[in-house]
């Protein structure tokens, strides 16, 4: 999909650099990629402790 957005081209000069892509569509992708990628990593972290802990490892154990 062919889209126009206007960034500054600092910030896509910045990008290019840390992730070391040779053209300003691969930046734009793997930096989308990686906010994508942090955001759905910090959900999954926002669960922690949300669910009922009600199985007994000890019982586990001796079934083995």
């Amino acid at each position: 999909m062919k889209s126009t957005y206007n960034i500054p081209d600092e910030l896509i000069q910045e990008a290019m650099k840390s992730t070391h892509a040779t053209t300003k569509t691969q930046a734009i992708i793997i930096a989308l990629s990686e906010l994508v990628q942090r955001r759905k990593s910090a959900s999954i972290l926002d669960l922690k402790g949300t669910m009922k802990e009600d199985f007994d490892y000890k019982s586990a154990r001796r079934k083995r």
